[in-house]
């Protein structure tokens, strides 16, 4: 007997990386084995020496196919087995290390939009619905599109064992949110690959698309993120802690070496309107949603918690955004003694 097991990377495409996957057949009981594939077709590797190496870093119950099936995560390697360039996971690994005694948690808010042809679900041939206001969080088919995929992706998520917290209707027509987390920095990156990965497989089904472009419709819509909670002990368990993380964002070139990291077309997105900080301006405040970086309101209260950095795009690389939050809040907790 055999089971199939459907490798996954992320490849080299430029500037936003795009999911790859094959699969594979193997023998019942067989481990996952190091596999490779054509480096040239994805954009990590040239014709000429073109051989590139996935290995094995987590797997998952396959819910699309169901029985003994896998989802496999995999990291891109060189021949010589160093880790391929496009291989961010590996930098994430280190940081991880480094800052594990802190405990970093993370959730991470991903936002996507539905297409059908050239239109977002829900917006009119030749014209546009109505303006936002009642598509957040609403129920009825004048205000939801694409439920039915919605909650299938759920279920393919929670069957294949993932840490989906939650989802919900965002605030322009086709526009959904799920969360992932909290989670430390590699699962959290990995799962969230993994649902981004179930997403696209999801609404295939449909005959939909679905896109974590930033602003897939321009005008007076909102654009869509992947807001990112995070914390660490010392800030669970006290509130110095939270207003030092929330500072360290914001000091000498950490703004800007965040933002240029952040996701292709963050200008677009964070103007000042539409629930955003500008993309050149840092801030925090308490229950701010026009703040780069949001304390919500409880946390103040309770003196301890999380905060939440607003600022990354829906198309952001998880294990970029997490690496560089765990380093500079973890460096700054840890230079002030708040660890």
């Amino acid at each position: 007997m055999t089971y199939k097991a459907e490798y996954i990377w992320i490849d080299g495409t430029t500037p936003t990386a795009k999911l790859r996957s094959k699969t594979k057949i193997l023998a019942d009981g067989a481990e996952l084995p190091i596999w490779g594939f054509d480096g040239s077709s994805t954009n990590q590797a040239e014709g000429h020496a073109s051989d590139r190496v996935l290995k094995p870093v987590a797997s998952y119950p396959d819910p699309i196919r169901g029985g003994d099936d896998v989802l496999v995560l995999c990291e891109v390697f060189n021949i010589d087995d160093t880790p391929h360039e496009s291989n961010t996971r590996a930098a994430l690994r280190e940081v991880a290390e480094k800052f594990a005694a802190q405990e970093p948690l993370f959730g991470i808010e991903q936002e996507y939009t539905f297409f059908q042809g050239s239109r977002p679900l829900g917006f009119p041939e030749g014209g546009f619905p109505a303006p936002q206001g009642g598509y957040y969080c609403g129920v009825g088919a004048d205000e939801i599109f694409g439920r039915p995929v919605v909650e299938k992706h759920l279920e393919n998520c929670l069957a294949a064992g993932l840490g989906i917290s939650g989802i919900n209707a965002e605030v322009m027509p086709g526009q959904w949110e799920f969360q992932v987390g909290p989670l430390g920095p590699l699962d959290v990156s990995d799962q969230l690959w993994i649902a981004r990965w179930l997403l696209y497989r999801t609404a295939e089904d449909f005959g939909i698309s679905a896109t974590l472009d930033p602003k897939p419709a321009k005008g007076d819509w909102n654009g869509a993120g992947a807001h990112t909670n995070f914390s660490t002990k010392a800030m669970r368990e006290g509130y110095d802690a939270i207003i030092e993380a929330a500072e360290s964002l914001g000091r000498d070139d950490k703004p800007m070496e965040h933002i240029k990291n952040y996701g292709t077309g963050v200008e677009a997105r964070l103007t000042g309107a539409h629930e955003t900080a500008p993309w050149n301006e840092y801030s925090y405040g308490v229950s701010n949603r026009g703040a780069s970086v949001r304390i919500p309101w409880q946390v103040e209260v309770d003196q301890k918690g999380y905060i939440e950095d607003r600022r990354p795009n829906a198309n952001v690389d998880p294990y970029v955004v997490t690496r560089l939050i765990t380093d500079t809040c973890g460096s700054a907790l840890e230079k002030a003694g708040l660890v």
